[in-house]
């Protein structure tokens, strides 16, 4: 497997397990991780997400093209190095990754050039960082609202859903993707999605890829 220029003494083959938990706008993801670090408990290891981390910390966000393409830049490098500190520092835990690398191409404007390429990376080397994905489709889809939650979210419903489309048609590709639907009931969204966790560390631990 080709290493990315980008990160070239990075090895994803060096953790246990790392699931990424993604998904449009407003979908229920950070919730659901929560809960799963819950049910779970020590076994496994959250990592933020890294856009939410920078915003709020007070990395500028402006609408400009140049201004989005360095910002996803930057998130891409902070998101792999949160999944690498983690994975280093509690090697036999499951990671639950908060997004993942691959989101920024959702977020990247197109007419700029190719997300991978400019990050002398590709889609393939990106999806062989993670060992599962769960998408949490957005309400947006269902046509429900996005309001509340994360404060550096501002998409409209309409863009929510552009970009769970966008976000969808570049995970799906994974061999081990599952979607967790839009339901009136987040109850109901986040029970499915705590079953499919379940069942997807079952499977991957009847393959090896978990130690028991």
């Amino acid at each position: 497997m080709k290493t990315p220029r980008s990160q070239s003494g990075s090895n994803p083959a060096h953790h246990r397990c790392r699931i990424a938990l993604t998904g449009g706008p407003g979908g229920g993801k950070t919730t659901a991780v929560d809960l799963f670090r819950r049910e779970m408990g020590d076994g496994v290891v959250i990592v933020p997400e890294a856009a939410t981390m920078m915003f709020t910390g007070g990395f500028p966000r402006y609408p400009e093209l140049d201004a989005v393409r360095s910002a996803q830049l930057a998130i891409y490098h902070v998101q792999r190095n949160l999944e690498d500190i983690q994975a280093a520092r509690y090697p036999d835990r499951i990671l639950l990754c908060d997004r993942g690398t691959i989101d920024g191409a959702a977020y990247w404007p197109e007419q700029n050039g190719d997300f991978f390429n400019s990050l002398g990376t590709t889609l393939e080397d990106e999806l062989s960082r993670y060992d599962g994905v769960i998408f949490f489709e957005s309400a947006a889809v269902g046509g429900l609202g996005i309001e509340g939650g994360n404060p550096v979210r501002h998409e409209s419903l309409t863009e929510a859903v552009e970009i769970d489309s966008r976000l969808r048609h570049y995970w799906s590709k994974h061999e081990r993707f599952v979607v967790v639907h839009h339901n009136k009931s987040f109850f109901k969204k986040i029970s499915f999605g705590l079953a499919v966790l379940d069942e997807m560390v079952s499977e991957l631990r009847k393959s090896g890829r978990i130690l028991s």
